[in-house]
Parts: structure tokens; sequence; C-alpha cells
């Protein structure tokens, strides 16, 4: 076979090597945010910054299922009349299965694990500041770690199924202000 009768190969190496090093960045920065500033903060900033790890990893998730879901034909449209953030839509929607990849299972997991580990530190600040039992308060605090992400999780697909061409031109009116349109 020549090379322009061979079939696209159906898995694009170059991706997985691309989401293969951004989750290693975006991990090691996350941690490197987690492990040294909740130790060196109160309980309160701690679960603060707990509680916007999981907000990121919920506002992620919302948007990878809108761009699997959104309507192409909408985005088109808006590029033709240079809708600002149009453009980056459009190029969002025609890689959804990237993107959603991206926002799903990098972001919205690193989010997940960095939230544990934060509420692994909490717990144990709560329990050396308050000498509560260690079981306890660990199982209280990661419930709670785990409710939050699974409940707005749970929350926001439906809003984001619902609501996907909104979500997805919001973000990219977003990203637009970091790139030349």
């Amino acid at each position: 076979m020549t090379k322009t009768n061979k079939k696209k190969s159906i898995i694009d190496y170059n991706w997985i090597i691309k989401i293969v090093v951004s989750s290693f960045l975006i991990s090691v920065i996350f941690t490197l945010i987690s492990e040294t500033v909740i130790p060196n903060v109160g309980i309160i900033i701690g679960i603060i910054l707990t509680f916007v790890f999981i907000l990121i990893g919920v506002v992620f998730d919302m948007v990878g299922i809108a761009v699997a879901t959104a309507d192409e034909a909408q985005f088109h449209s808006m590029v033709t009349k240079r809708v600002k953030g149009a453009k980056i839509a459009l190029k969002l929607k025609k890689n959804a299965d990237k993107v959603s990849s991206f926002c799903n299972d990098v972001v919205g997991d690193i989010c997940g694990i960095v939230s544990g580990s934060t509420g692994a530190v909490i717990a144990i600040k709560i329990v050396e500041h308050y000498s509560f039992n260690s079981l306890i308060i660990t199982l209280i605090v990661m419930g709670i770690i785990s409710a939050l992400t699974i409940g707005g999780k749970a929350l926001e697909k439906g809003y984001a199924m619902k609501k996907s061409n909104k979500i997805l031109f919001n973000f990219s009116k977003i990203l637009s202000v970091f790139s030349k349109e």
C-alpha cells in the first residue's frame, strides 16, 4: 500500500503523548500548591482551597459535557457573523473528543485526587488541633469531599446537556481573552 492508501490510524499517539504530559504537569502543579499551601495555612483556608479544587473539577466536567453535546451548526453561524469567541467554540466542538477527555479526565480527575489529598491534610490538622478520633474525622472529611464532588458533577451534567451551546460559548469567550482570534 502507498502512503495515500493507508488508513488513518484509529489511535492518535501524538494526542496520547500530549495528554499524558499535560496530565503529569497539571498534577504536579496542583499537588505542589496543595502540599505547600494547605499544611501552612489554617483549617478554614485549607477547607476553602479544597472547595476550590472541587469546584474546578465540577466546572471542567461541565465544560467537557457541554463540548461533547453542543450543536456545531450554531457556531458556524456565529463564525460567519464574526462573533468573538465563536471560532474558538467551533474549534473546541470539532475536537470534542479531545476537549472532553482533557476537561473530564485530566482536569476533573486530577482535581478529585488533589481534593482528596488536601482533605487528608485537613483531617490530620483537625485531629491534631482538636484531639478528635482520627478515623471518624478522616471518614467525615473524605465523605464530605466525595459527596460534594459527585453531587456537584451529578447536578451539572443535566444542566450541561441542556445548556451546552451557552456553556461552550461562554467558555470560548473566556478563552478568547487569551488568544488572537
